[in-house]
């Protein structure tokens, strides 16, 4: 019998999306033959993920998970907002982020073993062929601290860990709320890179300077403008979005405390999503196009 190695279970498993003691056990049963292990694994219905792998998945489930000082958020995608939904995808996104709480990044969690004994990227290989659809965990967050750190999900969608110093748990819970609506880049202005604060004195200074005012008068007005921009883009600047009377900083200062710092995760931000064009593809398929 020939001897399984280490990187013919790596191909079959890229090739098939199985998990590793399927590919095992299909090299194993074949004879150390990828080819014919591959089509030992789709007549055994263990690699229904075959060239999925390069599908677009960009929606999915963003999910959270805290406990002992620990908290930690996970994007996970799929192809469909349908898949997205069911019951097993839902299950696994759970267990995902418990996982989360021990890892140090992605790679670390796709290692990670779950309750049921399997690996998370085992346990994701047999999800992708019970629904058909290429699913990754694609990002993981993690704070652990003794301050107050919160944890926010919004409809399944975005995600938010905020660690806050002083201040209690409730205040965190809703500034984190305040993240996810408002998605601020930034904490403080102190957090804005200089090359940024330049390059919007130099439009702000552009749009002003034929006004005919004095010099001293379009310093101002320029300063004015930048702080304006600035505070906009930063947490502290914003008008808290539960008491809209009060900024996030006048919050902060009378209760205290001090956000130190923050996470959010939106599905599929960043992923370039496939557009289809259905006239096309119809036209190419009668052979008109």
């Amino acid at each position: 019998m020939a001897q399984i190695t280490a990187s013919q279970v790596k191909e079959l498993r890229e090739r098939t999306g199985a998990g590793m003691m399927e590919c095992k056990k299909a090299l194993t049963e074949n004879n150390g033959d990828v080819d014919a292990s591959a089509e030992w694994l789709r007549k055994q219905g263990l690699a229904k993920a075959d060239k999925k792998a390069s599908r677009i998945a960009a929606e999915g489930r963003v999910t959270a998970a805290q406990a002992d000082g620990k908290a930690a958020l996970v994007e996970i995608n799929s192809e469909t907002d349908f898949v997205a939904k069911d019951s097993n995808f839902l299950a696994f996104t759970d267990a995902v982020a418990e996982a989360a709480l021990g890892a140090s990044d992605v790679e670390a969690l796709k290692g990670t073993a779950l309750p049921t004994g399997e690996t998370v990227e085992d346990a994701r290989s047999a999800l992708v062929a019970k629904v058909g659809e290429n699913v990754q965990v694609r990002r993981m967050a993690r704070i652990d601290s003794s301050n107050t750190v919160a944890s926010y999900v919004h409809g399944g969608r975005i995600g938010v860990l905020v660690e806050l110093k002083g201040g209690d748990a409730e205040l965190a819970r809703g500034l984190a709320m305040h993240i996810a609506a408002m998605n601020p880049p930034y904490v403080s202005p102190a957090h804005v890179p200089a090359d940024f604060v330049e390059k919007e004195k130099e439009i702000a200074l552009a749009q002003v300077k034929d006004t005919g005012k004095p010099v001293e008068i379009l310093e101002k007005m320029v300063a004015g403008k930048v702080a304006k921009t600035v505070n906009e883009l930063c947490l502290t600047g914003q008008p808290y979005v539960l008491d809209t009377n009060q900024s996030v900083e006048q919050v902060l200062k009378g209760a205290g405390a001090e956000v130190l710092g923050f996470v959010r995760l939106a599905v599929g931000e960043g992923i370039e999503k496939q557009e289809d064009d259905f006239a096309s593809e119809v036209m190419k398929q009668a052979g008109l196009a």
